[in-house]
């Protein structure tokens, strides 16, 4: 078969690339910040030492990050309580797995609907992170949602991560059952998510009612087109970040395996309908129309939802296109929460 190598690339000339007039305000200026600074990589990634070097200095940042945000917690969480209602969030363990779960003001036992979250990075997220994202996952969608703190790489690579979100996962089928809970997931949390959903079905777990899945991270080969394409123009993330990020999650495991990259999985008519969302500066833009077209040749229901000049973070909360995407999500939803239930 050939190969892609054995074709002359495509040269474009250097240009810079204008912030669009088809946005709104607060997503051009989210657009026109400046690229992050690349960290400073050893020549040979091979070199276990010089990489544990770097992942420490980078483990520093994240740490240092999660503290400032324990300390301004307080005062994010009073503002979504004055804008929205009071909202409570509950820290459970789940056999030694850590879950956030946020009770929107009005939502009772009467209502079972419950949401998994998973989120994203991979190395980062966990803590305080993972309880504001429960308390905004809930305010957004107006359901119960458990956001999975799943324990994370280095110290815990690839299975641990999908091990913990599938632990969540069946205690919310216990207590809830499958009819009442929908999945979401962002990038990395995305690949978690489509990871949960072939694991399920290959192991006979009931699938949920539907998912929600966000800019995927579903091919760590990065064989997709806008790894390549849109490098330099989705400014969310710092360049090589990424492949730190895919060498401490694989750990050495196979990366074409469907558990880690989920758009190489055997997808059926039994799976649930998944609703997927890019944007057209989205590095991964790639990854979500290949798990799309995957999904619809498989003959399960799909969505793609695709905004103008989003990338991968879409425009950080800042804009109305991301309390758009997220009203859609919320519709999608209702819609197959109120099908299951008649």
């Amino acid at each position: 078969m050939t190969t892609s190598s054995e074709f002359v690339p495509t040269q474009v000339p250097a240009r810079a690339i204008p912030v669009p007039s088809t946005v709104s305000p607060e997503a051009q200026a989210f657009l026109a910040l400046p690229q992050p600074l690349p960290r400073a990589w050893p020549e040979d990634l091979s070199d276990k030492d010089a990489l544990a070097k770097v992942y420490d200095e980078w483990a520093a940042e994240i740490e240092s990050s999660e503290q400032a945000l324990k300390h301004m917690s307080a005062g994010l969480l009073g503002t979504v309580v004055q804008d929205y209602g009071a909202t409570t969030v509950e820290h459970v363990l789940l056999g030694g797995v850590s879950v956030y779960i946020a009770t929107p003001e009005g939502v009772t036992d009467e209502d079972p609907r419950t949401l998994l979250a998973i989120h994203g990075a991979w190395v980062f997220g966990t803590g305080e992170f993972s309880r504001l994202g429960a308390l905004y996952m809930a305010v957004a969608h107006g359901v119960r949602t458990w956001v999975v703190d799943y324990r994370m790489p280095p110290h815990h690579p690839y299975p641990v991560p999908l091990n913990d979100c599938m632990a969540a996962y069946s205690a919310m089928l216990e207590k809830y059952g499958p009819e009442n809970v929908a999945i979401s997931g962002t990038s990395g949390g995305g690949n978690l998510g489509l990871a949960l959903l072939l694991r399920a079905h290959d192991e006979g777990i009931p699938m949920p009612v539907a998912a929600v899945i966000n800019t995927p991270y579903a091919d760590v080969t990065h064989a997709g087109d806008t790894y390549q394409t849109l490098h330099g123009i989705d400014i969310s993330y710092a360049p090589g970040d990424l492949d730190l990020t895919r060498l401490v999650y694989l750990d050495g495991h196979d990366p074409l395996d469907p558990y880690v990259s989920p758009v190489y999985g055997n997808y059926s008519e039994d799976f649930p309908p998944v609703m997927l969302t890019t944007g057209t500066r989205d590095f991964l833009l790639s990854e979500t129309c290949r798990v799309h077209r995957r999904l619809l040749a498989s003959g399960v229901e799909a969505e793609l939802h695709c905004w103008e000049a989003a990338q991968h973070l879409h425009f950080g909360a800042s804009a109305p296109e991301d309390f758009e995407r997220a009203t859609t999500a919320k519709r999608f939803l209702d819609a197959r929460w109120g099908k299951a239930r008649g």
